[in-house]
């Protein structure tokens, strides 16, 4: 059977929204390839795909669309190849990995370069490929994948390039002809010295000097796209300067062919036109580069060098050659490269870019740590337990690129109309010139250019189409650098809709690590007897609770028995042979089920219930021995997020397996408005549709360990992180902090995040609106007002600019609550570790 799998690749030549809608046809409509989202910003499609098979359909399907894969080349040195059949095989393993698009293998020179879609593999895969085929493989130099940031920061200083010099030819073209507008009389001095006729010629020669250098991209990619029928934002611009520049050199060297009222020229519309669009775009692209600001960070929190153990020896080794298994060596001050467990030293570790928490974390044999956290002081050694793709940092790396490449639903409306934006511009423009020359004023061919051209250039599908992409890669993105990781970028929207925020209580709203705090004993049973027989079953628990009573049986140095036949009952306890003795433990349920009475202990169960406490019943041969309480702490920020929770609005529920009475005593002291008790494990769902009744949006947080049904259930499951735990697929959004401060980021990035969203789309809609009407001359009949081509250039490229700038305000997002729990807008940075800086 097939497997699907997502595919994510890198795609050039996307300039507009009507690009965007020309790749998701092209993907959407291949066999095999489904849930297509293209992300103008990020320059990136996303699809689901059946097999491995689909990716050289999908590149070429790319290829034909006019926009191709970015591919990437990497070398190889690869050992062990003695004759041209190794070079085949090493050839073969290669070109299996998905993705590759070419293989060459030098055996002369012991390499292997290889071209691959970037995105679509991973540099650890190829290496993995070659040595499973015998021929161990290495990267020879720098073999990191292009970054984006540096790209265009490279893009960015040719188009700055570009733009300057077609400024520089611009200038005295408009200065020659609309130079009466800044000095008055320069008309008469240009007529009387060099002549009306070389002046033109003047004009002529710069121009066509912008078209072929500055600007030649737009007419290379404009008029082949439009030629296919799919013109795009660079058609638009092509057409429009090219008209003017047509009409001009009519008029200067065919006069005779237009009336004599109509001889002008537009050489200054063309030049002005492209160096303001070339402006535009290089600040477009500046500000596309702080878009992905997040993933630079994160990357740089990859170290790119380990020092491993080989032959005993420690040695420095790629990044990308340490394997699971490994023995690395962590020094005073350096950055641990991969996921481990410590295996020799102690040391201090700050894992603020994991968890949020500023205070350096003792590290000593058998804790584990994580890549890309910091080693304050002492020394270490660490065994590979994760590598490559499956490291933390890779994971949360991997979740903020498939949340920014989302698709809000939210996007749908406009992606309907931008498909078919640029078609109808295109049209708009050719009946304003044909309502022109009809009823238009004399000289009615040139005011049919004006407006024309005025049209073309104005329209602006590049707002439209970043308008929400730049948004979700700004929101997501600072997001991630507060600890709150959007797994599905819909989540961003979804949240702004939830009503209920329901909370799991162990591990959630309390602290997950129990402690033994009462054991009442019914007559005929001793202390140190009921804890021993109870600490032997529990010690066979994973149970948080389990854990509190065996850490207090180890404080009271009681005896130490065998355990037979253990039994875990889920929602009722647990069961037991203890010296030869029947041990139950577990909640009243248990007891009357078994047909035990917990008459004489039910007064005292029930007072430590009402003092929060979780109160079990321990039974030992048919009768039961004591009652144990069991103090789950609240945690410290609990109360003050489920308030600022209140003040966003919202309700907050809380479901748990506990009797009614201990969770209406923490639903006293964090503020929680409705308690669902009693729930087992796999009723949490129905609790969730319980509390939908009322037609209530629900967003469900856990701790992504027991409360996966409920994850999945909510509209929006929200999963609290256990720092080094954060690929849990049932969640929409995962918290890298421990506690419930992360939730009211999360909705607080959400709210900023759609007002963004909901302020640009106004925006390019709105611009295109009001504008393009205003382009085609709608106010010359009352007003005799016509727009100049320059000024609706100017005007298309600081649309784009506008959104792009607008959209980049997200990331001056501060968390709502700081690190002691308390709620403020102005508060300081939740994580202050390096990812986080501004």
């Amino acid at each position: 059977m097939p497997t699907t799998q997502d595919l994510r690749v890198s795609i050039q030549n996307m300039s507009c929204a009507s690009c965007v809608g020309r790749v998701e046809r092209a993907l959407s409509a291949l066999p095999g390839v489904d849930n297509v989202k293209v992300n103008l910003a990020a320059e990136t499609a996303q699809a689901r795909i059946d097999s491995d098979a689909r990716i050289p359909e999908l590149i070429e399907a790319l290829d034909r669309a006019g926009y191709p894969a970015r591919t990437q080349t990497v070398r190889l040195n690869v050992s062990s190849m003695s004759c041209a059949s190794c070079v085949g095989r090493v050839d073969k393993a290669l070109a299996a990995v998905p993705g590759v698009l070419d293989v060459n293998v030098n055996l002369a020179s012991e390499t292997a370069t290889v071209a691959f879609v970037d995105g679509a593999v991973d540099l650890t895969a190829l290496l993995k490929a070659a040595e499973a085929a015998g021929y161990p493989a290495e990267v020879a130099g720098d073999a990191s994948v292009e970054d984006r940031g540096a790209r265009k920061d490279v893009e960015a200083r040719v188009l700055a390039r570009k733009t300057a010099f077609a400024a520089a030819l611009a200038l005295p073209v408009f200065l020659l002809e609309m130079g009466s507008i800044l000095v008055p009389g320069m008309h008469d001095l240009i007529a009387n010295s060099i002549g009306q006729q070389t002046s033109w010629t003047i004009q002529w020669l710069l121009v066509s000097i912008a078209m072929v250098w500055p600007g030649r991209h737009f007419y290379t990619k404009g008029f082949p796209a439009l030629f296919k029928g799919a013109p795009d934002m660079n058609s638009l611009v092509a057409v429009g300067t090219g008209a003017a520049y047509l009409y001009s050199i009519t008029a200067l060297f065919a006069p005779a062919l237009l009336p004599e009222t109509a001889r002008a020229v537009y050489f200054e519309a063309a030049a002005v036109i492209l160096a303001l669009i070339l402006l535009g775009r290089w600040l477009e692209v500046r500000a596309k580069g702080r878009a992905g600001a997040a993933i630079q960070k994160l990357l740089g929190l990859q170290a790119r060098t380990a020092r491993v153990l080989v032959d005993g020896e420690p040695q420095d080794v790629a990044i990308e050659r340490i394997r699971a298994g490994d023995i690395l060596v962590v020094r005073p001050g350096e950055r641990v490269a991969v996921d481990g467990e410590v295996t020799e030293g102690s040391a201090h570790v700050d894992e603020s870019m994991i968890t949020g928490e500023p205070v350096p974390v003792a590290k000593s044999e058998g804790d584990l740590v994580t890549g890309g956290t910091v080693n304050g002081t002492g020394s270490f050694r660490f065994r590979a337990t994760r590598v490559g793709a499956d490291t933390t940092l890779a994971q949360i790396i991997r979740m903020v690129q498939e949340a920014q490449g989302a698709k809000l639903p939210i996007q749908g409306l406009v992606d309907r109309i931008t498909l078919w934006f640029v078609p109808a511009v295109m049209a708009l423009a050719v009946l304003t010139v044909l309502v022109w020359l009809l009823v238009g004023p004399a000289p009615a061919l040139s005011y049919a250019l004006v407006a024309g051209v005025s049209v073309l250039i104005i329209a602006c599908p590049c707002a439209m189409g970043l308008a929400t992409p730049t948004s979700i890669m700004v929101g997501t993105g600072r997001a991630a650098e507060m600890g709150v990781l959007f797994r599905k970028g819909d989540a961003l929207q979804q949240l702004t809709g939830v009503d209920v925020v329901a909370l799991d209580k162990t591990g959630t709203v309390t602290e997950g690590r129990p402690e033994l705090t009462d054991l009442v004993l019914a007559n005929g049973f001793e202390r140190a007897e009921v804890l021993a027989l109870v600490a032997a079953v529990e010690a066979q628990s994973e149970h948080p609770i389990a854990e509190a009573i065996v850490r207090a049986a180890q404080a009271e140095g009681v005896a130490r028995h065998e355990v037979e036949g253990f039994d875990s009952m889920t929602g009722f306890g647990v069961r037991a042979t203890v010296a030869g003795r029947e041990v139950l433990v577990g909640a009243d349920r248990l007891m009357t089920r078994e047909g035990l009475s917990v008459e004489t202990l039910a007064e005292t169960e029930h007072r430590l219930a009402e003092q929060g406490r979780t109160a079990l019943f321990a039974a030992v041969d048919g009768k039961v021995a004591a009652v144990i309480g069991v103090a789950d702490p609240v945690k410290p920020a609990s109360a003050a997020a489920i308030g600022a929770l209140h003040d966003l609005g919202l309700k907050v529920a809380m479901i748990t397996g506990d009797k009614r009475e201990t969770a209406e005593a923490i639903a006293r002291e964090t503020g929680i408005d409705h308690v669902i008790a009693g729930v087992l494990p796999d009723g949490k769902v129905a609790a969730l549709d319980d509390l939908r009744d009322a037609g209530q949006q629900i967003a469900f947080v856990g701790d992504g360990i027991n409360d996966a049904p409920a994850l999945a259930h909510a509209d929006v499951g929200i999963a609290i992180g256990t720092g080094t735990d954060v690929a849990i697929e049932s969640a929409d959004v995962v918290l890298m902090s421990g506690d419930l401060r992360g939730v009211v980021n999360a909705f607080e990035v959400s709210r900023r995040t759609m007002r963004n969203i909901r302020q640009n789309l106004f925006w390019a809609f709105g611009y295109n609106v009001a504008l393009i009407p205003v382009a085609a001359g709608v106010l010359y009949p009352a007003f005799g007002l016509l727009l100049s081509p320059v000024l609706a250039a100017g005007a298309m490229a600081l649309s784009s600019v506008f959104v792009l700038t607008n959209a980049l305000r997200l990331r001056r997002v501060r968390p709502t609550m700081d690190e002691a729990g308390s709620a403020g807008p102005e508060k300081p940075s939740l994580s202050p570790a390096p990812v986080a800086a501004e």
